[in-house]
């Protein structure tokens, strides 16, 4: 296939930057949500910091799994706009819907358990105990964090982003209003301290949910969302759920390595493990930009697959994951060359009580600098080809790459080989880099085979 003319890579990177950039920025919103409320709950003390880490880890991964899952009403929305059909859109949408209720369930329902199962894995009683009444609390929010997914997902796939960042920007300003009103006792709403925390994020996610679906109802009448919710589309929701299930069980492979990582660094000590959350940290917050460039390639190529347009999607799907490769080009220089001024935001380096961490943080930002390139070419590919409904083999892909490469890697260079917390660094760029490979890889294959389809 010839390359494509410089105009038209151009106007596709014009367009799939005004997708993104509003996704980038709500991507970085919703993990600021959780910042907060860590934030926030370091003022209850260090019993109720404990707390939220075990109830934030625990809400965090089957928040993840489950949107995952979610993830699928984006492209399936993305095709049907291609093809200029309405209908098939909005019962997409729906069945979205009614697939949040679903996988709420037993989300809601361990939560509403979890401090017998943490005490059942040895967690200390006290802190068992808060997680509890946190995520007891947050219980409530679950539902409508998963339906506000579904929604995204529709409104993606329309390429309609500005109002999910819009409505996330908002949920911040609400959460630290809310998390006062609740943790705190204050404008005289009761003091409820880290239960206030979980209240607070079920009244964040309630209006979030229903800011969305207001704005879906008004603005897109004709697609009929919200209306005819009263039976699922078994045909539709099976359909979500295949695309759906293999991207929660991704993200959740991605998320178990690094919290795996997390229990084998501490290991090496509490100044390994302090550098090595700096990092994370660090890394976490660049990734949101390839993440939000991944949600948007997904979208274009979607978009060309539902117009027949097979030299768009390849076009679409290449813009992405090299765009996507040049901005973590830019971080990677910064974690590189100046690793400093970003540790400086999480620990103060010019207190003698910090060195060790200082030390370890500054050595595993370095590695972390090949770590943001592959990582950022994997997230985009893998955004390419959900674009494509594409998602079992990717799911095998990422399975092979963190945990049967990437992580044996790490083992092997942490424990006998000696190299301890940079050892485990290494083995997850190996296990990333070897991810972009083939999901790159997968990606070109696919849409030839695709393009052939299409005549």
């Amino acid at each position: 296939m010839r390359r494509p003319p410089l105009p038209l890579i151009r106007r596709e990177l014009f367009d799939l930057m005004r997708v993104a950039f509003p996704l980038i920025l709500a991507q970085i919103a919703q993990m600021s949500m959780s910042f907060v409320d860590t934030l926030m709950a370091g003022r209850l003390g260090q019993d109720a910091l404990a707390g939220i880490a075990l109830g934030s880890v625990v809400f965090g991964l089957v928040s993840i799994v489950s949107m995952g899952v979610l993830f699928s009403v984006a492209p399936l929305v993305s095709q049907a706009h291609g093809a200029n059909d309405p209908d098939r859109a909005g019962r997409a949408a729906r069945q979205g819907i009614w697939l949040a209720a679903l996988l709420s369930v037993p989300g809601v329902a361990l939560f509403l358990n979890i401090e017998s199962i943490l005490l059942a894995t040895g967690q200390e009683p006290g802190s068992a105990a808060l997680a509890g009444g946190y995520l007891g609390a947050a219980a409530f929010g679950f539902l409508p964090s998963l339906l506000l997914v579904a929604l995204r997902g529709f409104l993606e796939g329309l390429s309609d982003t500005r109002p999910i960042m819009v409505i996330l920007f908002v949920g911040i300003a609400l959460n630290v209003l809310a998390n006062n009103a609740f943790m705190f006792g204050r404008w005289g709403f009761p003091e409820l301290g880290l239960v206030g925390t979980g209240v607070a994020t079920s009244i964040v996610y309630t209006v979030m949910a229903l800011a969305a679906a207001g704005y879906v109802a008004l603005r897109y009448r004709r697609y009929r969302v919200l209306r005819g919710l009263r039976r699922p589309d078994p045909t539709v929701l099976r359909e979500l759920f295949r695309v759906g299930w293999p991207i929660g069980l991704t993200l959740g492979f991605e998320g178990g390595l690094f919290a795996f990582t997390a229990l084998l660094m501490g290991l090496f000590g509490q100044a390994a493990l302090a550098g090595h959350q700096i990092a994370v940290q660090a890394a976490s917050v660049t990734f949101m930009i390839p993440v939000g460039l991944s949600i948007a390639t997904g979208v274009r190529v979607g978009q060309a697959v539902g117009r027949r347009d097979p030299v768009g999607m390849r076009r679409a799907g290449l813009t992405g994951i090299v765009l996507s490769a040049c901005v973590m080009l830019l971080t990677a220089a910064l974690f590189r060359f100046a690793p400093m001024p970003v540790i400086a935001l999480f620990l103060n380096v010019h207190d003698p009580a910090n060195l060790a961490a200082v030390r370890f943080a500054a050595s595993f930002l370095g590695i972390a600098a090949l770590f943001q390139v592959v990582d950022g070419i994997q997230v985009a590919a893998a955004g390419a080809l959900r674009g494509l409904r594409d998602t079992r083999a990717p799911m095998i892909i990422s399975l092979i790459s963190y945990w049967a490469v990437g992580m044996t890697v790490a083992t092997v260079l942490a424990f006998p080989v000696g190299l301890e917390g940079e050892g485990l660094w290494s083995g997850l760029v190996a296990g990333l880099a070897l991810a972009a490979l083939l999901l790159t890889r997968r990606f070109l294959r696919s849409a030839a085979r695709m393009a052939r389809s299409l005549g």
